[in-house]
């Protein structure tokens, strides 16, 4: 039979194909040429139904064999060159080797520094209240007795959104927020963003973080403030640390002071970072004037309370001996690596 030397040829020329296969991309090609639809094999068997009965058992028992034979053939060469593959990629790898450890992060500097502050007021029974960075005027000079014509709204005048709006420039705003809806006592302590037109150099910012503390409450004093403020400090800088209070004025508060601490450098002998007089203003405080208490209609016969800010910049400055507040701001993973 004339089919059956066409099968015998197709045998043969099967074995030259495959014998040249040397990956997987002529594997396909070669399985397609002899098993695919349009394939030799199927080529022949689409002209069986011409042939005797005795010709079609034949043909196709002969057929069915190369086919079986030709899948077996190609389904073992496909699993060696899959192994050689996967041996040519480990080839030189010792695969005992530590992995390459992924660069972990570590904690900013302010945050460490704010997460801190946070927990030594919680420590005391404050807690955490936040605002808006966006303000109104009211909020965030007027509530605070800094009307329109005062001297000192110069200083803290920022950013306007637009002709009612502006970016705030302390988080005393939320002050008033929180005693326009609360009643006493109050114990809270307010961290965020704040914005003020400052040139930017070593030791100033256009934008930079906020601690404020607020106490109301019957019969509080400035020996109150004084306690949590002494706290505070040695809390945060050591037990040996000594504070002080100067007096100052702050519109929203009456009497006010500035807080200074003996210098950690020089344990208040006197250096270049304290200007050689050994000690280092780190925040403002003083007890609530009662123009404010007035503006959110609270009884100033009844209530008196105190207040205090300070600047987180300011104070991680001083714990990590960094001298320059823009290396906050610039991402550099040189300075953040170093406070892990």
């Amino acid at each position: 039979m004339d089919i059956l030397k066409d099968l015998e040829a197709i045998k043969e020329n099967f074995k030259t194909e495959y014998e040249k296969c040397g990956c997987m991309l002529q594997l396909e090609n070669v399985r397609t040429a002899f098993l695919g639809r349009k394939g030799e094999l199927n080529n022949i068997l689409k002209n069986i139904s011409s042939l005797s009965v005795d010709e079609k058992r034949v043909i196709g028992k002969q057929a069915n064999m190369l086919k079986n034979e030709f899948s077996v053939r190609l389904r073992e060469l496909k699993e060696a060159l899959m192994d050689s593959q996967s041996s040519d990629e480990t080839h030189g790898i010792d695969v005992t080797l530590p992995g390459i450890r992924p660069r972990i992060g570590t904690t900013h500097p302010l945050t460490k520094t704010l997460s801190r502050i946070n927990n030594i007021f919680i420590s005391m029974g404050f807690r955490i209240a936040e605002g808006r960075e966006i303000e109104t005027e009211f909020y965030n000079f007027e509530a605070l007795n800094i009307p329109l014509d005062h001297p000192s709204r110069d200083a803290f005048d920022t950013f306007y959104v637009d002709e009612k709006y502006l970016l705030r420039s302390h988080t005393s705003n939320v002050q008033i927020h929180v005693m326009e809806d609360r009643k006493p006592p109050i114990q809270v302590i307010m961290p965020g963003r704040v914005y003020r037109p400052d040139a930017v150099d070593a030791t100033h910012s256009f934008m930079f973080h906020q601690v404020e503390g607020l106490m109301v409450d019957k019969d509080i004093s400035f020996s109150d403030l004084k306690g949590v403020l002494l706290y505070f400090c040695k809390s945060m800088f050591g037990e040996d640390i000594k504070m002080r209070l100067r007096p100052h004025f702050f519109p929203f508060t009456e009497p006010s002071a500035e807080v200074d601490i003996s210098c950690i450098m020089c344990k208040g002998k006197g250096c270049r970072v304290c200007s050689g007089n050994g000690w280092l203003e780190i925040l403002g405080a003083g007890m609530v004037n009662p123009k404010v208490f007035e503006a959110v209609g609270y009884d100033t016969d009844r209530y008196t309370g105190f207040a205090f800010g300070m600047g987180a910049e300011r104070i991680a400055m001083l714990l990590y001996g960094i001298e320059d507040i823009r290396l906050f701001y610039e991402n550099d993973i040189r300075f953040l690596g170093q406070f892990a």
